[in-house]
C-alpha cells in the first residue's frame, strides 16, 4: 500500500526483520520497533526501516513508537513479532519452574502483543476508511499453542493466549473497520532455532510432512503481505507449518 505506514515489532531479526523488508519493498513507510534498536533520531537504516527503540511491555515507550509511525503517515498495518523463548519443565531437576521465567514469557509474548495492538488500534481508528477498512493488525502465535512440547509450558501458554484473543479482538475492532489476524508459525529459521544442535534441527525437519525443512522468514513475511491485501481475512489464526503436528516427545 503506497503512502501508508506500517509498524513491526521485533524488527531487528528473524520474522520481524524479513517482514519489515518485505513491506518496505511494497511501498510502506516502515517503523521497526525493538528493544535493541537505535533511537528514532538516528534516522532510517540502510534497509529503509526507521528504527525505534521501545519495549513492547512499556505503555509510554510503545505509545511513543506509534506516534513516530503516525507522524509519517496513516498507520495502516501493525505486525507484532516481538517475543522471547522460554523453556523449563513444571517440575525440573532443580525444583519447580521459576515463576519469573513464566511471568516474563507471558509479559512479553502476550501482554506485549496486547499493548501494541491496543495502541495501534487507537491510532488506526483515526484513519479515513480506504477500501472499506482503516487498517489491519497481524499477531504472531505459534503451533506450540496447540502442540506444546514438554518443557514449553511458558512459551505455549503465552502463544495460546495470542491465538485466543485473535477472534475477540477482530470482533471488538470490527465496528472500527480494523482487521485482526494471527499467524501460528511452525519450525522456522530464526535466532531461536539457531540455538539448537544440528541433530535437533534435523529431527525437527524430519517431522514436517512437506516441505521437510524449516520455514524461512521470507515465507512468513509473504503471508503477512497477503493478509494486508486480502480484506476477507479476519479473526483467523493461520498455521504456517508445512502440515506439522508436533508429536509428544517425553
Amino acid at each position: 500500500m503506497r503512502h501508508a505506514t506500517a509498524l513491526v515489532t521485533g524488527a531487528t531479526s528473524g520474522l520481524g526483520l524479513a517482514t519489515a523488508k518485505a513491506l518496505v519493498a511494497r511501498g510502506y513507510t516502515l517503523i521497526g520497533v525493538d528493544r535493541d534498536a537505535p533511537a528514532p533520531s538516528e534516522g532510517a537504516a540502510e534497509d529503509g526501516i526507521i528504527q525505534v527503540a521501545a519495549d513492547v511491555t512499556d505503555e509510554d515507550q510503545m505509545a511513543a513508537a506509534v506516534g513516530v509511525a503516525t507522524d509519517r503517515g496513516p498507520l495502516r498495518l501493525t505486525v507484532c513479532c516481538a517475543g522471547i523463548s522460554a523453556s523449563g519443565r513444571i517440575l525440573g531437576r532443580s525444583g519447580p519452574h521459576p515463576l519469573e521465567r513464566f511471568r516474563a514469557a507471558v509479559e512479553v509474548n502476550l501482554v506485549g502483543t496486547f499493548n501494541t495492538m491496543r495502541l495501534a488500534a487507537e491510532a488506526m481508528a483515526q484513519n479515513p476508511v480506504e477500501d472499506d477498512e482503516r487498517g489491519a493488525i497481524v499477531l504472531t502465535s505459534s503451533v506450540t499453542a496447540y502442540d506444546g512440547q514438554v518443557g514449553q509450558i511458558a512459551y505455549a501458554a503465552s502463544k495460546a493466549g495470542v491465538a485466543g484473543m485473535t477472534l475477540p479482538a477482530a470482533r471488538d475492532l470490527g465496528r472500527t473497520r480494523i482487521r485482526v489476524v494471527a499467524i501460528a508459525p511452525g519450525t522456522f529459521e530464526t535466532p531461536m532455532l539457531a540455538g539448537l544442535t544440528p541433530q535437533a534441527r534435523e529431527a525437527l525437519a524430519a517431522q514436517i510432512p512437506h516441505p521437510s525443512r524449516p520455514g524461512v522468514p521470507e515465507e512468513f513475511a509473504a503471508l503477512v503481505c497477503h493478509i494486508a491485501e486480502n480484506r476477507m481475512l479476519n479473526g483467523e489464526v493461520i498455521r504456517l507449518d508445512g502440515a506439522l503436528r508436533m508429536p509428544y516427545l517425553p
